[in-house]
């Protein structure tokens, strides 16, 4: 898997970026494009409490297992996608929510082209 964040305006920078986001109503699924063969991200919050970021996934890509020292809430936004969690799987589509605790291994893979939103939450 190789992260290609959205191409950046030549006049905005990320935070500002995230700041014209601000007060609106957002489709959040639409903030972030599918890239053909990769993984595309685009963090729409990022503060010292947490960050929210968005990931559209093509078909056959993921993320292979890892663990974070934070709890993670995870969010199907389009598509579906197989979700491992200490050893459990998980089959997850637009609209279904999971939690991965902190320190626990977890893994996701698409099974079609998905897009989730992640939630870090910092201590």
């Amino acid at each position: 898997m190789e992260f290609k964040p959205e191409p950046p305006d030549a006049t905005d920078t990320p935070d500002k970026k995230r700041e014209d986001l601000k007060g609106k109503v957002l489709a959040l699924k639409n903030l972030v494009n599918y890239q053909e063969g990769t993984v595309a991200s685009r963090m729409i919050v990022n503060r010292k409490a947490g960050s929210i970021t968005l990931f559209s996934f093509d078909e056959n890509e993921g993320l292979s297992e890892h663990t974070a020292p934070y709890d993670a809430v995870v969010t199907i936004l389009d598509g579906e996608c197989e979700v491992w969690v200490s050893g459990t799987t998980h089959q997850m589509k637009e609209g279904e929510t999971i939690i991965f605790p902190a320190n626990a291994p977890h893994a996701l893979s698409a099974i079609t082209r998905f897009k989730m939103m992640l939630i870090m939450i910092r201590e």
